[in-house]
């Protein structure tokens, strides 16, 4: 068993620490919020993600979870120390690293043995030698030793727990073999297959991996626009490209474009570390742009059916970035519904569980609700932005008597075209055949 201390308790922060609890491990997960702590060491988890309070509730009353705003008593208590602050996108594109360097402050400052320390957090190859001479900049005692690693990590919104429970992989860099190993040994349990690497190719691995997944949405995009003008049926082309074991089904999805937590921000990163050593990645700035571009695509199919948008009802399904999640951090509608309020839209949104945090964004220029029927009574159409399961499960035929005109632009392809022509929609989607009522 390993004292650990995690500092930071967002989703990267809580997550880890949560099941590195669950395996037997003491953890304290730390943060400066005390509305947050407080609500934690109640067994309240101020994000949602799917199963996390059962398994936070379950380790805190084992006594192996606990959280604390004394960061540096739960420093001196920890043989691991991990890293898992923000590092949100600064205005030039890049990492913005404050939180890190204030935190590796706080761990010279109070040091008190050899440690491990680990950068979870998303940071640009570099902050890990960062990191260590700031450390050893603020040790009360220089004689004392401790190393620096990165494990970076690869957790889905909305499947994170699974993710960290049942890991692909383990990237670990580190600046001793001694450290490697320590941190080798706390992967074990989750029976993982581990990549030992050195610190600068373990960060690269994580903007690399986020960066490539991200140009497989785009470019799956850009097949889906070819589609439409050329007849073919971007799914079908998915399909069939994805069974080429060199590239593989997963991230093929055509849609509206990424957004959340990490691509936005990882792919600028990388552009912004590319241009930091002279190299400017034409690729990676492709990718950002059209999946800028492809968020606005469902308001001309909008436009395109209903023409003039001004005082139309648009029931809005979906204002998460992703389902599971009431993240809306870079979510496409962030972009999609000020556009429709521009053209006079009038919106009705539905959310099962992100709401309060759209009401952030749009205040009270749309209305809400949590009830999908609701949201569809009588629009003259509807815009799908996020599959939830509760959409894609929508029974057409009770859908077409709920709304004033049965159309539907889908921005997600949640439902197979036989199905809603059959139920005698007009049904506009992403890369895949119009369906028109002349057709039904």
């Amino acid at each position: 068993m390993r004292n650990i201390a995690v500092i930071g308790t967002g989703y990267v922060g809580l997550v880890s620490g949560t099941c590195f609890s669950d395996i037997g491990n003491r953890v304290v997960c730390c943060d400066i919020d005390s509305m947050k702590i407080d609500m934690l060491k109640k067994g309240v988890v101020p994000i949602y993600e799917p199963g996390l309070e059962e398994v936070v509730q379950r380790n805190i009353k084992a006594g192996r979870l606990s959280f604390s705003t004394d960061i540096p008593v739960a420093i001196q208590e920890a043989d691991i120390i991990y890293i898992a602050v923000g590092t949100p996108m600064t205005i030039t594109g890049g990492a913005d690293l404050r939180y890190v360097t204030s935190v590796a402050k706080t761990i010279g400052e109070n040091m008190n043995g050899y440690k491990v320390i680990v950068n979870k957090s998303t940071v640009p190859v570099g902050t890990g030698r960062m990191v260590e001479r700031l450390i050893r900049e603020h040790l009360g005692d220089p004689s004392l030793e401790f190393d620096v690693v990165s494990n970076p990590e690869f957790l889905r919104e909305g499947s994170a727990l699974a993710d960290c429970m049942n890991m692909e992989r383990a990237v670990i860099g580190a600046t001793s073999d001694r450290a490697a190993q320590i941190i080798a040994e706390l992967h074990q349990p989750f029976n993982t297959e581990i990549m030992i690497t050195d610190l600068e190719s373990a960060e690269m691995i994580k903007y690399a991996a986020n960066c490539f997944l991200a140009t497989k949405i785009s470019y799956i995009n850009a097949i889906a626009n070819i589609c439409e003008q050329v007849g073919a049926d971007v799914t079908e082309v998915a399909k069939g490209i994805g069974m080429d074991s060199r590239i593989g089904s997963r991230f093929l999805q055509a849609g509206i474009g990424y957004g959340g937590s990490c691509f936005p921000k990882d792919t600028h990163a990388l552009v912004h570390l590319a241009e930091s050593v002279g190299y400017d990645f034409k690729l990676l700035k492709s990718v950002i742009a059209a999946n800028d571009a492809q968020k606005l695509v469902v308001v001309d199919k909008l436009m395109q059916v209903l023409g003039d948008l001004k005082g139309r009802t648009i029931a809005v399904l979906g204002l998460a970035f992703k389902p599971n999640t009431n993240d809306m951090r870079d979510a496409p509608s962030l972009q999609i519904v000020p556009a429709l309020l521009r053209k006079e839209a009038q919106l009705r949104c539905y959310d099962p569980i992100a709401i309060s945090e759209a009401k952030v964004h749009f205040g009270e220029r749309v209305t809400y609700t949590s009830d999908v029927e609701e949201c569809l009574l009588n629009a003259d159409a509807a815009l799908i932005l996020t599959e939830w399961d509760q959409v894609k499960k929508l029974d057409l035929g009770k859908v077409k008597k709920l709304m004033a005109a049965p159309i539907i632009v889908d921005g997600r392809n949640c439902f197979p075209l036989r199905q809603v022509r059959e139920a005698g929609f007009i049904y506009h989607s992403i890369g895949r055949p119009e369906v028109n009522l002349d057709e039904n």
